[in-house]
């Protein structure tokens, strides 16, 4: 298993502490680091600083693909950062939102899965190096071209969460990034990219799947529960004019949970804030998908939370300010210690 490091710029580090905190991370034995998109600094900036600071890998997931960018321009971007990179980075793609009323606001037909089979496969064949004419539901070039042989290789992976996505991931992209998944949901999910990668006559076992495991190490646990909840709920409550079985709310309700979110979702149509819906989530759902707590206790807990997976990113949430506690999180969490608890 491949362990990595998840650091974010929307927990307020400045860019250079963000590069600090990265050479901490090669330091401490991280093989491979991985930032989301959106904010500032730009997700594709930190990753070629980064490829600049260390030796590693680097990553984002996920890039909104289809709302954001157009094809040309996002493989532009990423093979810039490939060269830099010498080959040293993956590139992660995703709708950006779900539903009707997502898709129209981009001006966008609702075929979330032909969107994104057009979008990854002309990315891709622009990043090889093709000339490439598409006309389909997002994707429109004309003999379009990056205008440089001979780049390096950089791979794209799908975002994935439905079995329509999961298994369009084995059919066109080079690997999955689930989110948010139990240990036992990782595995329906690789059985379904599996089978998407079979219909395409794919090996499965070249398609890894990748997955940020949330954290947040603090010895005050009722912050970091807060923290971590916060988080959770976030992704996981209904969101207005979203069917209870569509997107992260749809993800949380097949893995059990869908009794305990319509309890906060009415006590939050009553009025209650989301600290006080934090404070009546069930610890079963949240220690299902991540980790809250001391140090002592994370790197079993995040052991069990990789299984089915073939890398596993550590993704930092603090429940204070400033780089020490992303710094803290990263030494609980080293490669070494992750796998001495497996």
């Amino acid at each position: 298993m491949i362990i990595g490091a998840g650091l974010d710029a929307r927990l307020g580090l400045p860019f250079g502490e963000l590069r600090e905190v990265a050479r901490e991370a090669e330091r401490l034995g991280f093989e491979s680091l991985w930032t989301p998109a959106g904010g500032v600094p730009d997700a594709f900036h930190i990753c070629a600083a980064w490829s600049q600071d260390t030796s590693l890998r680097t990553g984002i997931s996920v890039v909104p693909a289809a709302r954001m960018w157009t094809p040309l321009a996002l493989a532009a971007q990423a093979a810039t950062v490939a060269q830099l990179s010498s080959g040293r980075f993956v590139l992660g793609l995703g709708t950006g939102g779900y539903g009707p009323s997502f898709w129209a606001s981009a001006g966008l037909p609702d075929r979330p899965v032909a969107i994104m089979r057009g979008y990854v496969t002309a990315v891709r064949r622009l990043l090889a190096g093709e000339t490439v004419t598409a006309d389909g539901p997002g994707v429109r070039l004309r003999s379009a071209s990056l205008g440089a042989p001979g780049l390096p290789a950089a791979p794209v992976y799908l975002a994935a969460l439905g079995p329509q996505m999961l298994r369009l991931a084995g059919d066109v992209a080079e690997g999955a990034l689930l989110n948010w998944a139990t240990p036992e949901r990782i595995a329906v999910s690789r059985t379904l990219i599996a089978e998407g990668a079979a219909r395409a006559g794919r090996d499965p076992g070249e398609i890894p799947v990748t997955m940020y495991v949330r954290v947040c190490i603090d010895d005050d646990v009722a912050a970091a529960r807060r923290a971590f909840g916060q988080q959770v709920l976030g992704y996981a409550l209904a969101q207005p004019g979203v069917p209870l079985n569509a997107g992260y709310r749809g993800l949380f309700g097949q893995m059990g949970f869908d009794g305990a979110l319509r309890e906060l979702e009415a006590r939050r149509d009553r009025g209650a804030a989301l600290a006080e819906l934090v404070d009546a989530a069930p610890d079963e759902m949240l220690r299902a998908v991540g980790y809250f707590g001391p140090a002592a206790a994370a790197p079993a807990a995040f052991a069990r939370l990789s299984a089915g997976l073939d890398e596993t990113i550590v993704r930092i949430i603090t429940a204070r300010p400033g780089p020490r506690p992303v710094v803290e999180a990263m030494a609980a969490l080293t490669p070494s210690a992750i796998r001495a608890a497996s």
